[in-house]
């Protein structure tokens, strides 16, 4: 199953994301969620990023909205719009999900 998640919180994810088994993973970090993309706490990127063979994405709009450039974001992440989130939604994820 491709599955994408959808992430609007900074806290309490990890876990759960842990638990998701998929053939292909993309983490969409929306609204509070983009904190995982652009802050490190101790100079570690967020446990969120550490998901192997998981497709991060973070939209570039929430990112503005609070603040943040896209030359902030983590090399891990792709900065896409609402627009590329639909497109991925609609072609690349047969199911999706929100933490």
């Amino acid at each position: 199953m491709r599955l994408g998640v959808f992430v609007s919180d900074l806290r309490g994810n990890e876990k759960m994301l842990d638990r998701l088994k998929a053939e292909k993973l993309g983490v969409f970090l929306v609204e509070n969620g983009i904190y995982h993309a652009v802050i490190k706490e101790d100079g570690m990127i967020s446990p969120l990023l550490q998901k192997e063979g998981a497709d991060y994405y973070v939209l570039t709009e929430d990112l503005q909205t609070r603040g943040f450039t896209s030359s902030e974001v983590d090399s891990k992440v792709s900065v896409v719009t609402y627009l590329d989130v639909v497109d991925l939604m609609m072609n690349d994820y047969e199911k999706l999900v929100w933490l």
